[in-house]
């Protein structure tokens, strides 16, 4: 039987989800639901998420594992140990520091780390070692990962919500059969009685999800359980819980899952529905549901992590809860009450009511490292704070815990400056926290000087500029993923550019993102690899015509995205000159002439030759680069690939003037700007500048220019 709402258009489908608090549902969210409904309401109506235990992150890093096995296998390539390792580790050096639960057990989000690799690892031993189990029942490997969202029908009711799945893999077994097939990492194998009351229920959304989607049959689901602690007897580590998907066995799980999805259903399709607690629940943490009680009682709805087409429902639903509360008690009751259960939230500091400044205080102080926080700068996406150290403090131990500064401050990660900040003749180290946006640094004309181009502004108010005219800052590199704000940043230059009086700006654009300047006559616009070489073995011949005459004239040339464009650019005999010349003689013919026989003059032969060789793109660049500071070109050369392969150390003694944007890893950072640190920046222009115009790598916020 097909849902309904399967025939809604989009217009329909954005009216049905309007009336509910959530826009789909899963089997997690119905087992949350009925386990505690304060837990909930708190984690899938207002996104307040709890933090995530080592235990937590080793099982999706196991999961991420068992996917690289499974989709090779599925692709008839084998798997090894140190693979599969590699993709678990990845997994868990990608979590920012804001998601670990700490504990007394692990008091570092070092320890946790170190956990989760180990609790992985050993997964992934247990199930290479014990694989049989999967591999002698399995023909062939259908599908791994899948992410469906799907309408569905449940005991004979079609649901008004899209139910999500996130299913690990999909089989053909020896049997010819189809199964869906669920892996979970456990400390302890799940009791035998309870296994066969609570998977039936996950079986069957899966199986409806699926069916749903593709309109094929799944005859089983195999959950296979995967305990980490070692069995002294020797028995497996792994168990296979097979559920066959017959007609009555279906019957029997959809009528299980139907109440308490049931329930679910008609909550959320009302504002003004009360979630209970239960205080029996030993999976969830008490006191921070009843912290977060409290705060629905007191926050406003910014206070949230709300998406915007739910905020009018849950702002209508807190005004109610609020305006109940407090009639029955005060605020101060509340925020007592509050600050109460806070107390009994161990080890997490962003539930706590206290300032930054002493939370960074606080973690330090917690391994032994006394400092103050004696300045704060706000800038427009980070905060600076400025640390003065104890006498006899080793400050490089400060580094250490730097994720757990950034887990107290609720952020993905902090830098933390390798060089001491001097503020009113003072040292400090200097942490820098991301945070929020409170607005866009528009661009202002009145920030230019002379021909000192204004990039941004610092977290002391400072401007930072690239000066045209110092011969020691002549080239800039910029480096950013996308929606770093790179290119934001250099549409800003160039209209500083301008202003500053530039009349030849160049721009090579083999990504077609700045073709709105075509318009302009100042600047000459290339997209095409054959025009970009073309132009640019023309710059070359201007800039030697330059250097001999001794003419300097500023220009400005822009290579955006350039390691792209010289991948693509010719290349070995692609450059070859090749030429009609002459290759000899034909051989002297007899010819009848006045006076009788006679010998013809030798006749030259022609041919094509290589006469030479072009520069490739790469080598007219190095050059332009080399020689052409002297004589007036100021070139910035932008890419998103941090690599040693494209930003190689030679090209890099070229660019003085370093900037990186946000980036993915750290080593991309180093790459750049030889530290780590660009990896933690917001995005939207939060970056970082290495020149000799300033001491050590300096954060600022990127200009916005429309």
């Amino acid at each position: 039987m097909s849902s309904i709402y399967k025939t809604y258009n989009q217009d329909q489908v954005e009216e049905l989800l309007s009336n509910y608090l959530i826009d789909s549902w899963s089997y997690s969210r119905v087992s949350t639901f009925v386990r505690n409904e304060k837990e909930f309401e708190m984690r899938y109506l207002y996104n307040e998420r709890s933090k995530s235990s080592a235990t937590t992150i080793a099982g999706q890093a196991y999961h991420k594992a068992l996917e690289l096995y499974f989709t090779n296998l599925m692709e008839g390539i084998g798997t090894d140990i140190a693979d599969m390792q590699q993709a678990a580790f990845d997994h868990i050096s990608d979590q920012s520091a804001d998601i670990w639960k700490i504990s007394k057990t692990r008091p570092t989000i070092q320890d946790c780390i170190n956990d989760a690799v180990a609790i992985a690892n050993k997964g992934i031993s247990n199930f290479l070692s014990e694989v049989k189990v999967y591999l002698s029942q399995i023909k062939r490997v259908l599908a791994v990962e899948l992410r469906l969202k799907a309408w569905i029908t449940v005991n004979g009711v079609d649901i008004p919500l899209p139910c999500y799945l996130a299913i690990d893999v999909v089989v053909e077994t020896i049997e010819d059969k189809r199964a869906i097939v669920d892996h979970k990492l456990r400390t302890a194998f799940t009791d035998e009685k309870e296994v066969k009351f609570t998977i039936g229920k996950q079986a069957i959304t899966y199986v409806k999800g699926y069916e749903s989607e593709f309109e094929e049959k799944i005859d089983e689901v195999w959950f296979v359980e995967n305990k980490t602690s070692k069995n002294k007897d020797g028995s497996p580590q792994l168990i296979l819980n097979k559920v066959v998907m017959d007609d009555s066995t279906r019957r029997l799980y959809e009528a299980i899952l139907y109440e308490p999805l049931r329930r679910m259903i008609l909550a959320v399709n009302d504002a003004d529905y009360v979630y209970l607690i239960n205080d029996n629940d030993n999976f969830t943490d008490k006191a921070e549901i009843y912290e977060f009680w409290a705060k629905t009682m007191l926050a406003e709805i910014e206070e949230f992590n709300i998406t915007e087409n739910k905020k009018p429902l849950i702002e209508k639903r807190l005004k109610k809860i609020r305006d109940a509360s407090l009639a029955t008690a005060t605020p101060r009751v509340i925020r007592n009450f509050k600050k109460y259960a806070q107390e009994f939230i161990p080890y997490d500091l962003t539930n706590k009511d206290m300032t930054n400044q002493e939370k960074i205080e606080h973690v330090l102080r917690s391994f032994g490292i006394i400092a103050k926080v004696q300045h704060t700068f706000d800038g427009y996406s980070s905060s600076s704070y400025l640390l003065e150290m104890n006498a006899g403090t080793s400050i490089s131990n400060v580094n250490k815990y730097r994720l757990d500064i950034a887990n107290a401050l609720n952020v993905p990660n902090v830098r933390i400056q390798k060089d001491l900040v001097v503020y009113e003749g003072k040292s400090y180290l200097t942490i820098e926290s991301g945070k929020k946006g409170t607005g866009i640094l528009l661009w202002d004309k009145s920030k230019l000087k002379d021909h000192k181009i204004p990039l941004g502004v610092d977290n002391f108010q400072q401007t930072v500029y690239w000066d045209l005219d110092n011969h020691s800052t002549p080239h800039m590199l910029i480096c950013g993923a996308t929606g770093s704000g790179k290119s934001v940043s250099i549409k800003s230059t160039v209209e500083y550019a301008l202003k500053a009086g530039i009349h030849e700006i160049y721009m090579f654009d083999p990504k077609y993102e700045f073709t709105s300047y075509n318009s302009n006559p100042r600047i000459s616009v290339f997209n095409e690899i054959e025009n970009i070489e073309e132009e640019m073995e023309k710059l070359v011949a201007e800039m030697e015509k330059r250097v001999k005459e001794g003419i300097s004239t500023k220009t400005l040339v822009i290579f955006d995205e350039f390691a792209d464009a010289v991948a693509n650019s010719k290349k070995g005999k692609e450059l070859d000159i090749i030429e009609e010349v002459q290759v000899g003689f034909y051989a002297p013919k007899k010819i009848q002439g006045m006076f009788g026989e006679e010998i013809s003059d030798p006749i030259p032969k022609m041919g094509m030759k290589v006469t030479g060789r072009k520069n490739s793109l790469e080598e007219n660049l190095r050059i332009l680069l080399q020689k052409g500071r002297s004589s007036g070109f100021r070139i910035i050369a932008a890419t998103q690939r941090a690599s040693t392969k494209v930003i190689t150390g030679d090209a890099k003694v070229n660019f003085p003037v370093q900037v990186c944007f946000r980036v993915p890893k750290d080593i991309d950072s180093i790459v750049v700007i030889d530290e780590p640190g660009a990896e933690s920046l917001n995005g939207r222009g939060d970056g970082l500048i290495k020149s000799p115009e300033y001491l050590g790598v300096v954060r600022f916020q990127a200009f916005y220019k429309d």
